[in-house]
């Protein structure tokens, strides 16, 4: 289905034509590693592990790679869309996986992923994926309904010793103009991975596979003041044991932040309410561009006084429409997709 290739440092600048850093780049890059300055030479050889695809479906793949020598700031994952457009995707240098939105189905993609310290890419794995057909992942219409039931009740001798996994309700988190943040948990057994899928705007079925960890998850690039139905899906293997749906009605279109509402936010804080006396003030630091593709930016900031329960970033897209992503109050960065 898919293969995968390591390229050892070595042979980087053989690579093939159609992969996106330049071929100029690499001669630079080797360069650059025997002209390192002396206060680098310390530092562990990192080197990157196999890429492999953990999942796909229509319109994603998820991906993930370890690192068996010496650690990465961070990473870049780089490939065409289905147009021949280049997009890249940087990664945080803590995570060994990341899902890849807004694919096209059945049609295959050849990823790279680079390690990086600082700015520089040390190396380099790359891997071909190809995406699920479209009726692979139809979304549950209520024929599909008696299979799911059935799928339970007609597991295999082999799937017996599996404990039942149930999943708990599913529950809205955060709503805003253009995402919805979801969370669920699972009271019973376990599962080793979910599957949320609903209908985008134009009806499309789309599908974001889950990480048995994860109990909560954002879907971000929804319409404003829309109504969508959202089924998640509890795996054991690739068999669907258990589902649970929602229905949400996305907010109206908020009006982002300009700098004439600026003086506003000085109010709250110069008069706190009596309720809010004992709380320690909290307060974010300067919010900084950590890393910027031509389709993304990751952005990170630090909170140095108390905490937040959450954030919300806004912005307005090339377009002009107003633009909402709800965070994690644990999160000090986010890449703006």
């Amino acid at each position: 289905h898919f293969h995968t290739h390591h390229h050892p440092l070595s042979t980087t600048a053989a690579a093939q034509p159609e992969e996106l850093p330049l071929t100029s780049e690499e001669p630079q890059h080797e360069k650059h590693r025997t002209e390192s300055p002396a206060s680098e030479a310390p530092l562990v050889r990192a080197v990157l592990g196999e890429l492999r695809v953990s999942s796909v479906t229509p319109n994603s793949a998820q991906l993930q790679w370890s690192v068996p020598e010496g650690s990465f700031d961070s990473f870049m994952l780089q490939y065409r869309d289905a147009q021949g457009q280049p997009q890249a995707l940087p990664i945080d240098g803590g995570s060994h996986s990341v899902t890849v939105p807004r694919l096209s189905p059945s049609h295959r993609y050849r990823f790279h992923l680079y390690g990086l310290r600082g700015r520089k890419k040390i190396d380099h794995v790359s891997t071909e994926a190809v995406t699920g057909t479209q009726e692979q992942e139809e979304l549950p219409l209520p024929s599909e309904e008696q299979k799911h039931e059935k799928l339970q009740t007609e597991a295999p001798p082999s799937d017996a010793p599996l404990m039942r996994a149930v999943l708990g309700e599913l529950k809205v988190s955060s709503v805003t103009p253009s995402s919805v943040g979801l969370q669920w948990s699972v009271p019973e057994g376990s599962f080793d991975s979910f599957m949320l899928q609903y209908r985008d705007a134009q009806g499309q079925p789309q599908a974001l596979p889950i990480d048995a960890g994860s109990h909560s998850v954002t879907v971000p690039g929804l319409s404003p003041s829309r109504r969508y139905r959202f089924h998640l899906y509890g795996l054991q293997g690739r068999k669907k044991t258990d589902r649970v749906s929602i229905d949400i009605i996305t907010a109206q279109p908020e009006e982002l932040p300009l700098p004439t509402e600026e003086p506003q936010q000085e109010k709250p804080e110069t008069k706190p309410r009596p309720s809010e006396g004992s709380p320690v003030r909290a307060v974010l630091e300067e919010l900084r561009v950590s890393s910027v593709t031509p389709n993304s930016v990751q952005l990170q900031w630090s909170v140095p006084e108390d905490s937040f329960d959450s954030f919300m970033l806004q912005y307005r897209d090339a377009q002009g429409q107003p633009q909402a992503l709800p965070i994690d109050g644990r999160s000090h960065s986010v890449t703006v997709p």
